[in-house]
């Protein structure tokens, strides 16, 4: 493969030593990895700050132990991507203490910042410039004309909704930007989910509001998520059609993860990351470096 493939892995925080073996595996054992595939980014929050969307991740992360982080990603030559993306933030919440100190700890010019609000993004663009800014999946643009004006404002990239994965009138006219498009290839969710918008705004009102456990009716809730669940949605992009979306210039995939099992994590590693005759040696190194390190953020 000669093109660069980028791969955006969740959970910075929460999966933290998860994806530093992983990183390591790729600079120690390349042939056992597919050609030209690299880590794009990590993405995810540091819990407890009110301007994460997505799932909500309670807690609080020392200032020090967020310097570590994210240098050790940073030095890696890997960007910490902040999924700023509650969509229930008002004005007064962008001077939210504890969400600028996680900026100006990575305000570096090496980092990125997911969004969805103007009234945030905004402030940020304004107050910490050198991010690159990312226009996030959970504004669920499913039209091909407003995905293409989203593609046209001053975006980094913008991830497309995965009801659009297989989209092919979507796909072509997408093509002379596909570098720019990030394509999210194994979502968990239902196809047309008709509440996935009211399901942001329930874990976005959690996160600000220090909620936790509401009880909003998903019928992903009632089942433990498996990545074998995961290959029988309609959006699932297998390892097999990842190339003809590559020949066409999609060179950004992003993996879920945030709030899901660490099992499930790994399992989308070594089946998108590695070439198959290697993932027995690559899984037993990954198993062997995890069984090492200590309990706590980043092993659950």
């Amino acid at each position: 493969m000669s093109r660069e493939v980028y791969w955006h892995l969740p959970g910075f925080c929460y999966f933290f030593y998860l994806n530093q073996v992983i990183i390591n595996l790729m600079k120690e054992h390349p042939k056992c990895f597919v050609e030209g595939y690299r880590v794009g980014s990590v993405y995810g929050t540091f819990p407890g700050a009110i301007w994460n969307g997505g799932r909500a991740v309670f807690g609080v992360t020392a200032k020090q132990d967020m310097e570590k982080i994210i240098a050790t990603y940073n030095r890696a030559g890997v960007p910490v991507r902040f999924t700023w993306t509650n969509s229930m933030l008002e004005e007064k919440h962008v001077y939210d203490t504890y969400c600028n100190l996680i900026m100006d700890v990575a305000n570096n010019g090496k980092n990125q910042v997911l969004v969805n609000r103007d009234v945030l993004e905004n402030y940020l663009r304004e107050r910490y410039p050198d991010f690159k800014y990312i226009s996030s999946t959970t504004k669920r643009i499913k039209d091909l004309e407003g995905l293409l004006k989203e593609l046209e404002k001053d975006y980094f990239m913008a991830v497309l909704d995965y009801d659009l994965n297989h989209d092919e009138t979507v796909l072509k006219a997408l093509e002379p930007c596909a570098e720019r498009v990030e394509i999210l290839v194994d979502e968990i969710c239902f196809p047309n989910c008709p509440k996935r918008v009211a399901h942001y705004r329930d874990e976005s009102l959690m996160q600000l509001t220090y909620s936790k456990g509401t009880t909003f009716d998903c019928p992903n809730r009632k089942t433990m998520p498996s990545f074998k669940e995961c290959m029988k949605r309609p959006g699932f992009i297998s390892k097999e059609m990842l190339p003809s979306y590559i020949e066409r210039g999609f060179v950004n995939f992003k993996l879920v993860g945030r709030g899901l099992p660490i099992e499930m994590v790994k399992e989308s590693y070594l089946y998108y990351l590695v070439k198959d005759e290697e993932r027995e040696f690559i899984k037993t190194k990954l198993e062997q470096a995890l069984a090492k390190l200590p309990g706590g953020i980043g092993r659950r």
